[in-house]
């Protein structure tokens, strides 16, 4: 019995050259409600309720402009520190702290949420953790919005202690007279947002 030749791989040379252009990458947005939407999407809690705040801003391009077709959502533990668990994110009951919301820019690029300011888990700086779609991104945006309070926790927080001040001035929200949170996101150029790379 004669032994059987080895197995010899087909030479890289084999391979014929490319003779198409690579398909361009899609970009996320302009959006359509199909899929995306659902009654109350933006009240993380009922509105006026017991410790309700309204967390609003703009979502802006690189020139400044209003971006007015992007969605921002945002997740959250309660006030207390703890992480939500109870269901009912598609189907509100107007009693239920689910922690997150999902909304959609105005004309002007607005967006606002009814929800409440969240604790701390385990002793970090407070946040809401933020996800930002819009037209002409390859992919979707991670970013934190931080309550502007705690100023211990904060100049103690590992992400906020790695940037420069006017970095970190991109992820803390203001304080408005009667409680409630503002904070714009700017996907690119001056004051530009810092994102997260996962």
């Amino acid at each position: 019995m004669s032994a059987a030749a080895p197995h010899t791989a087909p030479h890289i040379a084999a391979v014929p050259a490319r003779t198409h252009e690579a398909t361009p990458g899609q970009t996320v947005g302009p959006f359509f409600a199909y899929g995306t939407t659902f009654p109350k999407k933006h009240e993380v809690v009922f509105p006026h309720s017991p410790g309700a705040i309204l967390l609003s801003g703009t979502v802006r391009d690189g020139n400044g402009q209003p971006i007015p077709d992007s969605i921002v959502e945002i997740f959250a533990a309660d006030t207390d520190g703890t992480v939500p668990r109870a269901r009912g994110t598609f189907r509100r009951d107007d009693h239920s702290f689910t922690g997150f919301g999902r909304a959609f820019t105005s004309d002007e690029g607005h967006f606002e949420f009814w929800t409440r300011n969240p604790g701390s888990v385990t002793g970090e700086a407070p946040f809401f953790a933020t996800i930002v779609y819009a037209r002409g991104l390859p992919d979707k945006l991670h970013t934190r919005i931080y309550l502007p309070e705690h100023t211990v926790a904060l100049a103690a927080d590992r992400l906020l202690s790695s940037l420069s001040a006017a970095d970190r001035a991109t992820l803390v929200a203001t304080r408005t007279p009667a409680g409630n949170l503002t904070h714009d996101i700017r996907l690119q150029g001056e004051k530009e947002t810092v994102f997260l790379a996962y």
